[in-house]
């Protein structure tokens, strides 16, 4: 009796690079531009470099090694671009709080965004470690999808912020639902996009060079964006609007 093969690992005979060593380096160049622009927003700003710039990228660095170590270990046929580009992605938008953090002496949320950067690196090991299948997801795509557009309406019966209606605030602690459906919707999407590739490639109506899928199948799926995108319209939250489209894009696409 042989030993289940790994959900991420090539088929036998064939054999594929890890292309661990690339997502490393890929790693160490995302920390480094972080720390680039971090240093370059303290010289334009007051002719120095900030004195926590070396502080703030041993602390990026470590937390993208961290992760890096439990890809490597636990989903070593993992994309390599994926986690640098995370990485990457976070470090700028620390550069751009700490950016905003110098006009508003009083008011710091740098340093408040790191420690959810780590929170966030901590539940990315633990779905890592545990989630030794990605396809049982499959089976929680209408799960997921009704959890996230409760996730979006409930910041309806909250008070608005600057205009738009997607924090909620319960004595003190604050936090955004939708950064959660994001992910929820990225569950549904590529869920029910698998289950229905074949119906989606190989039916349907052809105009000139493109296959458009019937709407019985492509419906449910555009039906559930336009809902949560209406949500968000409803909610004043236009960029977040824009990047559900960009995901729902982007999954169709793929």
């Amino acid at each position: 009796m042989t030993a289940p093969r790994r959900p991420d690992a090539p088929p036998p005979g064939i054999r594929v690079p890890k292309r661990r060593g690339v997502e490393l380096s890929l790693l160490i160049g995302a920390v480094l531009i972080s720390v680039l622009g971090y240093a370059e927003v303290g010289l334009a700003r007051s002719g120095a470099v900030p004195p926590d710039a070396a502080r703030y990228g041993a602390g990026l660095g470590g937390l993208a090694l961290v992760a890096h170590l439990a890809v490597r270990f636990r989903a070593p046929y993992a994309d390599p671009l994926l986690l640098p580009i995370a990485v990457l992605l976070n470090g700028l938008g620390l550069v751009l709080i700490y950016r905003l953090d110098l006009e508003t002496p009083k008011d710091q949320a740098a340093a408040t965004q790191l420690v959810w950067s780590t929170l966030g690196v901590a539940l990315f090991i633990v779905v890592v470690l545990l989630l030794r299948d990605h396809r049982a997801l499959q089976g929680y795509a209408y799960v997921s999808v009704a959890a996230a557009l409760g996730l979006m309406i409930l910041p309806i019966f909250f008070p608005a912020v600057n205009g738009a209606k997607i924090w909620i605030r319960i004595d003190g602690l604050s936090f955004q639902p939708g950064e959660f459906a994001k992910i929820l919707l990225a569950v549904f999407f590529a869920a029910y996009l698998a289950a229905n590739r074949n119906a989606l490639a190989y039916t349907g109506r052809r105009i000139w060079k493109f296959q458009f899928p019937t709407g019985r199948v492509l419906g449910p799926i555009v039906a559930i964006w336009l809902l949560s995108v209406g949500v968000l319209v409803l909610e004043r939250d236009l960029g977040t609007s824009l990047l559900f489209f960009g995901l729902f894009v982007i999954m169709l696409y793929v």
